[in-house]
């Protein structure tokens, strides 16, 4: 299962993920965007429009997954957003719960729906993309996205805290500034030239298929990744 699966790292990873022969369950709010994913993929994709700050409807795709599928062996969230009007100064209180709800709820909300079953399993990998601002605090970040991304830094912490006993790993990768379309939402955007010099949505699906794909015997538990 991939969340935020219509754009930037989301989509990226979906295509690292289908071309090592994986199926892959493609989560986001937007339908047209999952559709243009899965066509980049072909028929190893399935598409389940969902907001994952919903957690019946996050409950609802996973049980689906599951009924076609059988096992839930990785879940990469991908999921997140941010608000132009970000800094202390700014910050309303509706903002920070729309970028709580997004950013970590939504996190715990897919968490909490696939453990049950890699526990079953006995095996599962989860994969969160955090940020550098999940590390180290940074006005750029605003105060909102740099809550939430601290929290998912003890989240994936936790899950590892915990279940590793029972077969299941978690990592948390730390970007920095990666080239996607929520550069759009910074107060003044950057232009093309800085981000070309960014990373790119390929080279964080490149650590994440790290995390995954190394034996079950090991963890990656935190990956940090910035521009050279």
């Amino acid at each position: 299962m991939v969340t935020g699966a219509g754009s930037g790292i989301g989509r990226a990873v979906v295509v690292r993920l289908v071309a090592a022969g994986w199926r892959v369950a493609l989560l986001g709010r937007r339908p047209e965007a999952l559709a243009e994913t899965a066509a980049l993929v072909g028929g190893a994709a399935s598409v389940h429009p969902c907001d994952v700050a919903d957690a019946a409807a996050v409950d609802r795709v996973a049980k689906a997954v599951l009924e076609k599928s059988g096992r839930i062996d990785a879940l990469v969230h991908c999921a997140g957003t941010n608000i132009a009007r970000r800094s202390w100064e700014q910050l309303s209180g509706e903002d920070y719960r729309l970028v709580m709800a997004a950013n970590l709820d939504g996190a715990f909300n897919c968490v909490r729906a696939v453990v049950p079953a890699m526990r079953q399993q006995g095996a599962g990998t989860v994969v969160v993309i955090n940020s550098d601002a999940g590390r180290l605090a940074n006005a750029k970040a605003g105060a909102a996205y740099v809550v939430s991304k601290f929290g998912l830094t003890g989240l994936v912490q936790s899950l590892n805290a915990e279940e590793r006993g029972r077969g299941i790993r978690a990592c948390s990768i730390f970007p920095g500034d990666v080239n996607t379309p929520l550069l759009d939402r910074r107060p003044q955007p950057p232009p093309a030239e800085a981000r070309v010099k960014m990373l790119q949505p390929e080279d964080v699906a490149a650590a994440v298929w790290l995390a995954i794909s190394l034996p079950p015997r090991a963890i990656v538990e935190e990956l940090v990744i910035r521009p050279a």
